[in-house]
């Protein structure tokens, strides 16, 4: 997005706030392509024969987002975060059904920090164990883990993420590796205490 239109979903976001909802029609156009990169991203490290598509998982979001009263969108970065943990919700709602329709056992294989960094090419990632870790190491550490959402879901930049959680860059810098390395003691099994 260029820094006009980033403009324009900020105020057209401040309007919604507002309670002017006529801006979703001004707002969705703006902001669809925005979206649909981050349905791919998320539907890029699910499973090859998933049931759903990005595009499906786009329209859950909007329809789970004009469901929304009294949202206060700040701006453009914690509107795509919120997206981010919208759509993350729903494949682990997905999963968690798909795994329930199963018979037999659950085990999870094990999964290491590279497949859970940013840029990751892994399609077997267990949504749901990075579910459980992300919520355990919420009750702990919240902003760290809004982070996590913040840059691995909703693929934000550092600085974007800075903005949108309103704390400076290297504290995002800082969260980001800590949190890696804890998620990736939970999710094998180990205890991470270092603060």
């Amino acid at each position: 997005m260029n820094s006009n239109v980033e403009a324009d979903v900020t105020s057209l976001l401040r309007a919604w706030s507002a309670g002017d909802r006529t801006t979703e029609e001004k707002l969705w156009p703006l902001v669809f392509a925005e979206l649909k990169r981050l349905a791919r991203r998320h539907m890029a490290q699910e499973r090859p024969n998933h049931t759903l598509q990005s595009g499906a998982l786009v329209d859950e979001v909007y329809v789970r987002l004009t469901g929304l009263n009294n949202t206060q969108w700040e701006n453009r970065a914690r509107f795509f975060g919120m997206c981010a943990r919208m759509m993350r919700q729903i494949l682990v709602d997905h999963a968690r059904a798909r795994q329930s329709q199963k018979r037999g056992g659950r085990d999870r294989a094990r999964i290491s920090l590279d497949e859970i960094a940013l840029v990751s090419e892994s399609k077997g990632i267990e949504l749901l164990a990075l579910d459980e870790a992300l919520k355990r190491l919420a009750v702990i550490h919240p902003r760290k883990s809004g982070v996590v959402e913040m840059r691995f879901f909703g693929g934000l930049s550092v600085e974007e993420t800075a903005e949108a959680l309103n704390i400076s860059r290297l504290t995002v810098v800082r969260d980001w590796n800590f949190s890696r390395a804890w998620l990736h003691a939970a999710m094998n099994g180990e205890n991470f205490d270092a603060e």
